[in-house]
């Protein structure tokens, strides 16, 4: 049997070191209590960390960081749209707190650190984890190696620094930061997070005058119903329709089946007795109509209500539909029997109302009969059918574009300042990610790819930092020393509070979506999760994704700024 233990096994093949450090990595992220885990990122950095001081494998820095500009194209990819969508006159208040917040983040951790005396690595380490940005790791490794008058000594133990920082600081920053914004700040300002969220949600969704949204979600059913009473014999399907759209109601007769055979579908069709009818309704507008006593005894027509239905998604762009409201869009002739399932803005769905303005570049998804669901398609924009095919040549001209962009440096004080070509790529996938969120006919990719690309890539390039850097982690630590798990806490809190005052008092944000900005503000997932399950709600969410994508960017670049201002 091959012994596992066995150090001389990962030497000759470190590649199998790295994937048991995947696999055990993504197992300790699921720890988790109530809404707050660990994470994959943070258990593939534990995990290295402690395979790395086992076995003692030096893992090529080509690898990692294949991995970390991956990463980085797939982040500024994926917040590209709602990060240029922030800089807009709607998304300003919030892009402001985020900037506060991540500001006041560095200033925090660059006074901390440069009280307690760390170098340039372990100040990079306390903002990364203090702040719960992971890409600060890689950011500040291409910083520090760099940076003039180090030897390749003291690159390596600056680098390895970095991750010890980060793994030690980043635990405790995302507990605080959850609780801080789910639970404390709200009962401070005694404020109720569930029954103020249920009050925006209220005021948002408007129910009285939108059947169509229960809680963001509604279900659209189809019956079939044999024509017996008076009430409906003698009339036009157009006419039944249109008299339910004055009732509020939105029924529609999608076939109609006489004599045995399935009639083409004609808007003029006269209803004669004995006719089977399908009709496609909300539920609760059917309910509402009771079809037994209004048209006749429910039948089961395998045939009428078998007929192919479609979601499809749409890329709004026909000048006449843009700038109507969702209400607006929906009393169209061609949206009769289509409705609209969901909307996506900057690649994010958004929680339309009926007061709602299409924008250029909105995905709607139409869901219908085929035939009903294809003309409204046309009618709206360009329709574009769900493809799992990546286009690398989108990804490949995106990074290389962005590495070529990142090589060109500066030189400040003798200090050479470039973007590096991890950064560059970060760039060129915000600007890449915006054209893809204006245009999404071109550059696909699916979620799947984005995934793999994100969260893989970057839980590949710290597993591989903490092998690297576990040799040196418990020299490392006790170096450090308690203040930098003391001074990380504080540097966690401090921004949220200021970003919060700020928030509350000067821009007067509403409470449920403040909590979310600020969530986003220090790009704290498992924060945005604790919070809703206190709100009981997804409406904090509306406050998280530009301050998530605008906090992305900043941190992200600070991971660079705080090593120069600390060398």
């Amino acid at each position: 049997m091959i012994d596992f233990l066995n150090r001389n096994i990962f030497q000759p093949h470190p590649e199998l070191l790295v994937f048991i450090t995947l696999a055990l990595g993504f197992l300790v992220g699921k720890l988790r209590y109530k809404a707050i885990a660990l994470g994959a990122v943070t258990g593939c950095l534990i995990m290295g960390l402690v395979l790395g001081a086992q076995f003692g494998v030096t893992i090529e820095g080509t690898v990692k960081n294949l991995f970390f500009t991956m990463f980085l194209f797939a982040l500024g990819y994926r917040v590209g749209p709602q990060f240029f969508r922030g800089l807009k006159k709607d998304g300003l208040p919030q892009v402001i707190n985020a900037v506060v917040v991540c500001v006041t983040g560095l200033l925090v951790c660059w006074a901390f650190a440069a009280m307690l005396g760390y170098g340039p690595g372990l100040s990079a380490g306390l903002l990364g984890g203090a702040l719960t940005q992971s890409a600060v790791i890689g950011v500040a490794q291409d910083a520090i190696g760099n940076l003039p008058g180090l030897s390749a000594a003291e690159v390596k133990d600056q680098e390895n620094l970095v991750a010890i920082g980060y793994a030690v600081t980043y635990p405790l920053g995302t507990i605080l930061c959850a609780l801080l914004l789910a639970s404390v700040i709200p009962r401070l300002y005694r404020r109720d997070l569930a029954a103020e969220s249920a009050v925006l949600a209220k005021e948002m969704d408007a129910p009285q005058d939108n059947p169509d949204l229960h809680e963001g979600y509604y279900e659209v059913v189809l019956r079939a119903y044999t024509v017996e009473r008076p009430d409906i014999v003698g009339r036009t399907i157009d006419d039944f329709e249109k008299q339910q759209k004055e009732l509020g109601r939105r029924l529609y007769i999608t076939g109609v089946r006489r004599d045995g055979q399935v009639l083409a579908h004609d808007q003029g069709t006269v209803l004669a007795q004995g006719d089977v009818v399908a009709m496609s309704a909300l539920r609760g507008d059917l309910v509402s109509y009771d079809a037994r006593t209004h048209v006749g005894g429910e039948a089961d027509d395998v045939e009428l209500l078998g007929y192919q239905t479609e979601s499809l998604h749409v890329v709004a762009s026909e000048k006449a539909q843009l700038g109507k409201t969702i209400a607006e869009l929906r009393a169209e002739p061609f949206m009769v029997g289509v409705y609209v399932d969901k909307l996506y803005r900057s690649g994010a769905e958004f929680p339309y109302r009926l007061n709602t303005k299409v924008e250029r570049g909105d995905t709607l998804i139409l869901t219908g009969p085929k035939r009903l669901v294809d003309p409204a398609g046309k009618a709206i924009g360009k329709p574009v059918p769900t493809s799992f095919a990546t286009d690398m040549i989108w990804i490949g001209l995106g990074i290389f574009l962005g590495g070529c962009i990142g090589i060109p440096a500066l030189k400040a004080g003798g200090v050479p300042i470039s973007l590096s070509t991890s950064g560059g790529a970060l760039i060129m996938g915000l600007v890449f990610g915006w054209i893809r969120g204006k245009y999404p006919t071109y550059g696909n990719v699916p979620p799947g790819a984005q995934w793999f690309m994100d969260t893989l890539g970057l839980c590949l390039f710290v597993a591989v930092v903490g092998i690297n850097a576990g040799p040196s982690f418990t020299s490392g630590l006790s170096t450090a020393g308690w203040g930098l798990l003391v001074f990380g806490a504080v540097a966690t809190v401090i921004p949220q509070i200021v970003g919060f005052l700020v928030g509350h008092h000067i821009q007067k944000i509403r409470f449920p979506i403040l909590m979310g900005v600020l969530a986003g503000g220090q790009t704290t997932t498992a924060a945005i999760g604790a919070i809703n399950e206190s709100a009981k709600s997804q409406v904090p969410t509306l406050g998280y994704t530009i301050p998530y994508a605008v906090a992305n960017v900043l941190l992200t670049i600070w991971g660079a700024v705080i090593v120069l201002l600390h060398h």
